[in-house]
């Protein structure tokens, strides 16, 4: 081999290297730590577990302890209704934010994409503007305008709109809008590039064929952004499953959300065994849709090719 092919050929696997060894040291190396100490068992010790496994264990401890192996941690998970309830009203809560943020996002999407290309720029930088300041200083931010005595219940007050405070901090309502707030550039951006890629054509062919602009953007627009809506909604419902913020800052305590669940088993009951299991969960309950969504991907390229 040339040095030159030689050269080429080393670029390329460093190319291919480099984004593998960033999900090997971030994503697999935590998911091992965490799924050995779902392994483990509960101890008053710190770090408040008791490792099946250990490095300098030979292969004969190795394999005695593979056969003694115990899966309490994940069998209490589901008999445990906490956990059972906290993922149904994480997902109930993530979904109806995630449809809500559609609903606001598409149409912002739709104008930024016929916009002309001086003030498209401008309305993306705007899109994204939010991520300039602090999650958490956004998020507070709310609680002032969402509490009794905010902003939100100040104004609708001194209009004549209501005579109460409407009481929507410290609900789901609150962490709703906190999410969609919070999220919408995620789903934004996606919805944005689906849309300006259309070919403007196909809605000059409809008009000349007497479809009317609301015909066309159901039969043309929508068809055509679905790539789009359900990239931005697999982004914003899947880290709003596992929120914790903003259940913590704008929810009540009688909120429900696996990532408070989590957190309050971590730091509070020290049972790290049963809060990792129960991650680990979550983890396959959002990545199993992901790769069922990939393949689908992968399986429609191959037939329209």
């Amino acid at each position: 081999m040339r040095p030159a092919s030689k050269a080429r050929s080393r670029r390329n696997w460093l190319v291919i290297a480099v984004p593998y060894g960033w999900l090997l040291l971030f994503f697999l190396a935590p998911f091992a730590l965490v799924l050995k100490i779902s392994l483990s068992q509960s101890a008053l010790s710190l770090p408040p577990y008791a490792p099946v496994f250990d490095w300098s264990d030979d292969f004969r401890a190795i394999v005695e302890k593979l056969q003694a192996l115990s899966f309490e941690s994940f069998a209490g998970f589901f008999n445990d209704s906490l956990y059972v309830d906290s993922y149904v009203s994480s997902v109930v809560i993530a979904a109806i934010a995630t449809l809500l943020t559609l609903v606001v996002a598409y149409p912002f999407a739709l104008a930024i994409a016929r916009s002309s290309p001086k003030v498209r720029t401008i309305l993306i930088g705007l899109a994204i503007a939010p991520f300039w300041t602090s999650f958490l200083i956004r998020v507070y931010a709310w609680i002032t305008i969402l509490k009794d005595e905010g902003l939100l219940n100040h104004f609708l007050m001194r209009i004549g709109l209501i005579d109460a405070p409407l009481g929507i901090f410290a609900t789901n309502t609150a962490i709703v809008i906190g999410i969609v707030y919070s999220y919408l550039p995620f789903m934004l951006l996606p919805l944005y590039a689906a849309i300006e890629g259309q070919d403007q054509a196909l809605l000059e062919a409809a008009a000349d064929l007497g479809a009317s602009p609301w015909r066309a953007f159901l039969r043309i627009t929508l068809p055509l952004s679905m790539r789009g809506i359900i990239a931005g909604s697999l982004l914003v419902f899947i880290p709003a499953v596992g929120e914790f913020v903003i259940p913590d800052l704008l929810g009540g305590s009688d909120t429900l959300m696996i990532g408070r669940t989590l957190w309050n088993d971590f730091f509070v009951n020290r049972d790290w065994p049963a809060a990792s299991a129960a991650a680990i969960v979550l983890l396959i309950l959002l990545v199993g849709p992901l790769l069922v969504y990939e393949r689908v991907q992968l399986r429609d390229e191959k037939v329209r090719a």
